[in-house]
């Protein structure tokens, strides 16, 4: 249940018109008072002696009998809407909904007789609009004070007494919501979101791994928007503004949102204190490598998740920072991905956009990391979808399920509800990339599996169940670690231990939330060893004997995800994993 609430001047008369009216497009069925001030109010819908102007002069009655001591906001509407997936509510149902909420926000509290006049139209089966003036009937103000959040938290209460589905609360971070006027005009046209939605994701991407405050504004030009820079009389530039092509409001004027508009996160001043506090070279970044620039940015990137994953497991309040740098390694990837993980990847940055944002602040946070992975990822452009590409992808996104994961957790311990339910639906969304992405490179890896010498496979096979502390199995593989055994093979023909491999993998504590281990292992061994991301790939790397175990690292700051491809010695369990 969402309430909604507006404020405005004047007399009730054009509120009033328009509830008991067709609505814009005709919409409006039914239009009835449920409940009133006084269970009396005249109801121009179901009686055809009342009038709309009746009704309204009545509302404004206690405003113009203070003349001009009334304030200069007069009006109080709040709309009430139900889920699509609730219950019938009837009239009663209602009627008893709109006095909780005129109670709670402290419009017309119970027994108070002279409080404010206010009525509730129905004139939909899925909501109602309260509808009141803001002087009481004794002549005082109205005593409003966080009206919208009393409001938020009545309807959490009604949700859970009348059985309804239960929203998460919020905390006031969250980006601003379409008006019904946009969402109106986007149905009109023939559009499948509305501009400040298309808008909002187009900011985000742009200034994803951005360097300087100029490449943001170039990156939005190029991405088609219109852009108009505010500037003070010293000429430097205050605040910029983003308008979609053909979009224009009935003057044939652009319609602008200022990027604070968006989201408070895209203000100038916010995105300046990114640049700032996450500064990255501006130079493109470097492409001379065996593998292509998409694969091996991807490759990096999943490393330094990793270590984001670590940092947000260790609970600190510093690892907010990792949360808007992964959000801007998301956006990322969504702008650079192939077409067969595109729309989910676009759902999953769009999803923890939200998880971004909370009233905590890392005070120290260093992200400059994340923000350069993100910057490989723009440069190196679009990725194929198969071979070196697409094993990258798969990597990547295996890293991200649990860096979501692990957000999702941090909030939760916070009591920021809508920031963990949007974690877990980026992991939701990521998964599901990553089956598509994974299915092809995954599939390669148990053939090879398969087909491995049968001594040689029982034998890696023996190897996997000990450092996952599975029992021993005497009657012969059962195919389940074919790509994990596979992947352990290869490693070994480059030159290395297996076991020890398996113990370094199997030692990093974000394994505990896999819920495939043994994909999750495949593609940490496979970074860790310097193996192709494909076993297809063209690009396997010349035959190593360094040891695969990484010598303990000294504790230095966790502010950051290391931009190493194993994380420190501080993200691990104490102890090997036995």
């Amino acid at each position: 249940m969402i309430p909604k609430i507006r404020t405005g001047s004047g007399g009730t008369y054009g509120l009033v018109r328009y509830l008991f009216g067709p609505g814009k497009r005709d919409e409006h069925t039914d239009q009835h008072l449920v409940a009133s001030w006084n269970n009396f109010a005249p109801d121009p819908g179901r009686n055809p002696h009342h009038t709309i102007a009746q009704l309204a002069a009545q509302l404004d009655q206690p405003v113009k009998a203070v003349g001009s001591r009334a304030p200069d906001t007069t009006i109080w509407h709040c709309s009430v809407r139900a889920d699509p997936g609730d219950r019938h509510l009837d009239d009663n149902d209602w009627a008893n909904i709109a006095r909780r909420i005129v109670h709670a926000t402290g419009i017309a509290p119970e027994g108070d007789t002279a409080a404010c006049r206010w009525v509730a139209v129905r004139h939909a089966p899925d909501h109602i609009h309260i509808a009141a003036t803001l002087v009481r009937q004794d002549g005082r103000l109205a005593g409003l004070s966080f009206d919208r959040r009393k409001a938020q938290a009545e309807a959490r209460r009604i949700e859970k007494d009348y059985g309804l589905r239960q929203l998460t609360p919020g905390d006031g971070t969250a980006a601003k919501t379409p008006t019904s006027q946009e969402r109106f005009k986007a149905e009109r046209i023939g559009r499948t979101e509305t501009p400040r939605e298309t808008l909002r994701e187009a900011v985000r991407q742009a200034v994803a791994g951005a360097a300087t405050e100029e490449e943001f504004f170039s990156r939005l030009r190029e991405a088609g928007l219109r852009v108009k820079l505010r500037h003070a009389p010293s000429g430097d530039v205050l605040g910029y503004n983003v308008a979609l092509p053909g979009d224009r409001n009935r003057d044939s004027e652009p319609v602008w949102f200022a990027g604070s508009t968006l989201s408070s996160d895209l203000s100038l001043p916010r995105i300046r204190r990114r640049l700032t506090d996450g500064p990255v070279d501006s130079a493109t970044p470097s492409t001379s490598t065996g593998r292509s620039a998409p694969a091996r940015h991807r490759r990096d990137a999943a490393g330094i998740a990793e270590r984001a994953a670590a940092v947000l497991n260790d609970g600190d309040d510093e690892a907010a920072a990792q949360l808007v740098g992964t959000g801007e390694l998301l956006d990322a990837l969504a702008q650079t991905s192939p077409a067969v993980s595109r729309t989910e990847l676009r759902d999953a940055a769009r999803a923890f956009e939200r998880a971004t944002r909370s009233h905590v602040r890392a005070e120290n946070a260093d992200i400059r990391a994340l923000r350069s992975a993100a910057r490989g990822i723009v440069h190196a452009g679009t990725a194929l979808g198969r071979g070196e590409d697409g094993g990258a992808t798969a990597m990547v996104l295996s890293t991200l399920v649990l860096v979501a994961m692990a957000a999702a957790r941090w909030h939760s311990a916070r009591g920021h509800a809508q920031q963990a339910a949007a974690s877990q639906q980026a992991a939701d969304h990521l998964r599901a990339a990553y089956r598509h992405t994974a299915a092809s490179p995954v599939r390669a890896m148990r053939e090879m599996g398969q087909a491995l010498p049968e001594p040689e496979r029982r034998r890696h096979d023996a190897t996997i169940r000990a450092a996952l502390g599975e029992p021993e199995n005497r009657t012969g593989t059962t195919g389940r670690h074919d790509a994990l055994a596979a992947t352990l093979a290869e490693a070994e023909k480059a030159g290395h231990d297996p076991k020890a491999l398996m113990e370094e993998a199997t030692s990093w504590r974000e394994l505990d939330t896999a819920r495939d281990t043994d994909d999750v292992l495949v593609w940490r061994i496979r970074r860790i060893a310097n193996l192709p991301s494909s076993p297809t790939g063209t690009d396997r790397p010349k035959a190593s004997t360094t040891r695969a175990k990484a010598a303990p690292a000294r504790r230095g700051t966790r502010a950051d995800a290391s931009s190493a491809a194993r994380p420190t010695a501080d993200t691990r369990r104490p102890g090997p994993r036995r």
